[in-house]
């Protein structure tokens, strides 16, 4: 039998009816104990919002399990699935932050089951199976534990679109293997099951997204994804952000966060499984890869626009010891007139871990530094670890409270004997959440530092078998990115003027709307790590995650020698005290440099004695300065790409895939990508080499980014890169605005051109604020809509005024070699 829930046409209104007044569990979570109560109470709700209205969603049982179908969006449907009835029909876990709603959907009941429709999607839950089971012999000593649920969706054509083929829910058993997960679980605690579905794949399906995984494959389909925040995972730390962007016309948010093996294609099915869980809960987002990032950015939020500061150079490593080092370093980047912003300030500056405070023999005064680099033009960030040692002054506070990651008697997790760094705070505890904020505001806020490093965010210490204020950490393993990143957002919200600056190794659902970027973690300075580096950040940003970095050169320290397969490029002889006898480390760092100037966040660091542009070698540095002065000539592009992202959720860091889907040759090509709409980047990763094989896609034509060589597309070509020479392209019906030149993005920087690649007409939407405050949500902005029309060889504009020059002041048409 369905239970028909009633349509709220208003989300405003929805919410109103039907949440609780504290706003975290929708109120069908305990009216259920009641369902008539519940029936009644959205009844009179939804005629007091609206009147009478159609039912919306679908709750029924099939056999022993209850099944949940609600949507959240013409084109969004979520579905849940328990044999506990009021776990299936509870609320979306962490990272969801939309509501259900349903305007435009219908119900209906017959001989094909329940039908869910919309202008977009028929979701279809079968009719409950009749008969035996066909496999009943066997059953008699191997049996599932979940009945079948015949679940599918389609187009509102009715094209497939993705059908449930199976489900499972299953306790903890030692046929299973899964046994031990029991000891994980405390009395008060909610059974443990292992839960999992799997749907069927087209042979022709290609899957990306899931967070962070260094292997070096782009195409995830063929692939195992253990999706966990692991730090020692063997190539490179992984994480976990459980959201699938297919070719097929959707995206699918796996709805658990906890670890969860994800495999992709093989015997033509992608299969879920999670370690614990209460229920089967996921999202289908449909449409093209456009309509799925707004499904995505509607469900978890938005992403907040960085301060400007963040889309220049950050420069990093590990680490700058005292104060007139840090100086020092500021000064030479200001000597050299190079453009620069950030400074980051990394781990044992407290004489404690957890002290919170900054060494005095090494620190003697960071208010009146601080202020000196103000006035330079310099922001500073500072890393901040969520760990206190006993001893440390607040150690004893944190442990009355009971604010630390704890065992099942209350001890505090800890790493010893080996890790003696003490325990980590419990940022799920909003009472910790709020306190660890108040004390990083008191130390360092308050001194006058801009933005903080949210390192080890993991937790550092791994959950399983420990415990958060949410629950048990095995159950809850991948969510505390999600919380502690928050735990700063909200502060520097409330308390600071300035946009929100963040940077953590780790993610999960929802925690790109907090303000922060991410970057791979402790990687090793090789050319291998350098060449995965390339498909691991498109599958990253391809998660909702748009700002990601790489260490540039490689975080873990230099071996003792190296001997190169070819002929370094690049003469180390000169910066032999910084790269000892690793003959082609300033080569490597010189492409990887390169690379980074076309990351969405371009941020230096690593375990060297000297890490600044000046330190690699006479012949790297003016390859180093070029690519400095490049990106702060490409500011007024990449500013304008991140509010692109703001509004509409998609990454701009973007695998060939997105921006060219009828190309079938592009689907796993992961050395290559857009970086916008405009650039295609084809990074070096091999030592040596001075060309390398670029393909260029089917459907436009190209020009060389640095001889303005037009090029057709649908072939690859052989791209010369000398050492001084990443290879990029630039689209044909492109407009790339760049800027004058500037130290800092706190200098006003004027439109020096407007490049235009002719072949097609062309469009780009051209913004600008403050670079600093939150105004621009409040509409306070500048936008320039830009156009080129072929045709007429003309460029116009509409909007705010973006120069105070004549138009062919600006206005740069490219010509090719033979039109020059």
């Amino acid at each position: 039998m369905s239970l028909f829930i009633l349509k709220v046409p208003s989300l405003d209104c929805f919410r109103l009816c039907c949440t609780s007044t504290n706003h975290k569990k929708p109120l069908r979570t305990s009216f259920f104990r009641c369902p008539s109560a519940f029936l009644l109470a959205t009844l009179f709700a939804s005629i007091a919002c609206h009147g009478f209205a159609q039912a919306v969603h679908i709750q029924t049982d099939r056999g022993t399990a209850t099944v949940l179908v609600e949507p959240y969006a013409p084109n969004i449907v979520r579905v849940s699935l328990s044999l506990r009835k009021e776990d299936a029909v509870s609320a979306p876990g962490y990272g969801i932050v939309a509501q259900p709603l349903a305007s435009g959907w219908s119900m209906a009941s017959g001989e094909k089951g329940d039908v869910l429709k919309s202008s977009a999607l028929t979701v279809t839950l079968a009719p409950q199976p009749k008969g035996p089971w066909p496999q009943a012999e066997t059953a008699k000593f191997f049996s599932g534990s979940t009945g079948h649920v015949g679940l599918s969706i389609a187009m509102a054509d009715g094209k497939p679109l993705l059908s449930m083929d199976n489900w499972e829910m299953a306790v903890p058993s030692y046929k299973d293997g899964t046994h031990e997960i029991e000891h994980d679980r405390r009395s008060i605690d909610p059974p443990f099951f292992t839960v999992g579905a799997s749907f069927a794949a087209a042979d022709d399906e290609h899957d990306y997204g899931l967070g962070q995984n260094q292997q070096g494959f782009l195409d995830r389909r063929g692939h195992v994804i253990e999706c966990a925040h692991d730090y020692d995972a063997p190539s490179g730390q992984s994480v976990c952000v459980p959201f699938l962007v297919t070719n097929k016309g959707y995206g699918l948010i796996w709805d658990n966060p906890s670890k969860t093996t994800i495999s992709l294609g093989f015997n033509s099915h992608n299969t879920f499984k999670s370690q614990v869980g209460q229920r089967v809960s996921f999202f289908v987002i449909a449409g093209d890869y456009d309509a799925i990032y707004r499904g995505y950015r509607l469900l978890t939020g938005d992403v907040p626009m960085l301060p400007k500061s963040a889309y220049g150079y950050l420069q990093s490593k590990q680490r700058y010891q005292t104060q007139a080092e840090l100086m020092g370093v500021a000064k030479g980047y200001r000597d050299r007139k190079l453009p620069i912003d950030d400074l980051v300030i990394d781990w044992f500056t407290y004489t404690k871990m957890g002290q919170m405070d900054m060494d005095p023999e090494a620190w003697p005064d960071p208010a009146a530094m601080l202020k000196q680099l103000h006035a330079m033009n310099y922001h500073v960030m500072i890393s901040v670890w969520p760990r206190f040692v006993p001893g440390s002054r607040y150690y004893d506070e944190l442990q009355k409270n009971g604010w630390f990651e704890h065992l099942a008697d209350g001890t505090p997790t800890n790493g010893l004997p080996y890790d003696k760094a003490g325990s980590d705070i419990d940022t799920t505890n909003p009472d910790a959440a709020r306190w660890y904020w108040s004390t990083i505001k008191e130390n360092y806020v308050d001194k006058g530092f801009d933005s903080f490093w949210a390192d080890e965010t993991e937790p550092d210490l791994p959950p399983n078998g420990s415990y958060f204020k949410i629950g048990p950490g095995t159950q809850f393993f991948n969510v505390y990115p999600l919380f502690h990143t928050a735990a700063f957002y909200k502060g520097m919200r409330a308390d600071m003027k300035q946009r929100a600056l963040i940077l953590a190794r780790d993610s999960y659902l929802g925690a790109q709307h907090n303000g922060t970027i991410f970057w791979s973690s402790d990687i090793s300075p090789n050319w291998d790590t350098l060449r995965r580096q390339v498909p691991t950040g498109i599958n990253f940003t391809a998660s909702g995650m748009p700002y990601w970095s790489t260490d540039i050169g490689g975080w873990q320290g230099l071996p003792y020698s190296h001997t190169p397969v070819h002929t370094p490029l690049l003469d180390p002889s000169d910066a032999r005290d910084n790269v000892g006898r690793y003959d082609d480390y300033p080569e490597l760092y010189t492409r990887w440099f390169e690379y980074g100037a076309f990351q969405p966040n371009f941020r230096t660091h690593g375990t060297r004695p000297q890490n600044e542009v000046w330190s690699y070698g006479k012949q790297a540095e003016p390859i180093l300065e070029k690519y400095l002065r490049l990106r702060y000539q490409l500011m007024p592009y990449i500013y304008s790409l991140g509010w692109q992202a703001h509004e509409n959720g998609a990454p701009f860091m973007r695998g060939l895939f997105l921006d060219f889907p009828d190309d079938p040759n592009v689907s796993d090509i992961g050395d290559e990508y857009m970086f916008g709409p405009a650039l295609l980047v084809a990074p070096v990763t091999e030592q040596g080499a001075t060309s390398r094989s670029v393909y260029l896609p089917a459907g436009c034509d190209w020009y060389d980014f640095w001889t303005n060589e037009r090029i057709h597309g649908g072939q690859r070509i052989v791209a010369q890169s000398p050492i001084e020479k990443i290879p990029v392209f630039v689209r044909a019906g492109s407009i790339l605005p760049l800027g004058a030149p500037v130290e800092s993005t706190n200098e006003v920087q004027r439109i020096e051109k407007i490049r235009v690649y002719p072949g097609v007409s062309a469009h780009f939407t051209l913004y600008s604020d403050d670079g600093t405050t939150y105004a621009y949500e409040q509409g306070k902005h500048d936008i320039t809509e830009l156009h080129w029309d072929e045709a007429a060889k003309k460029l116009s504009h509409s909007g705010a005024k973006a120069w105070n020059v004549p138009d062919s002041a600006v206005l740069q048409v490219v010509q090719t070699p033979e039109q020059q």
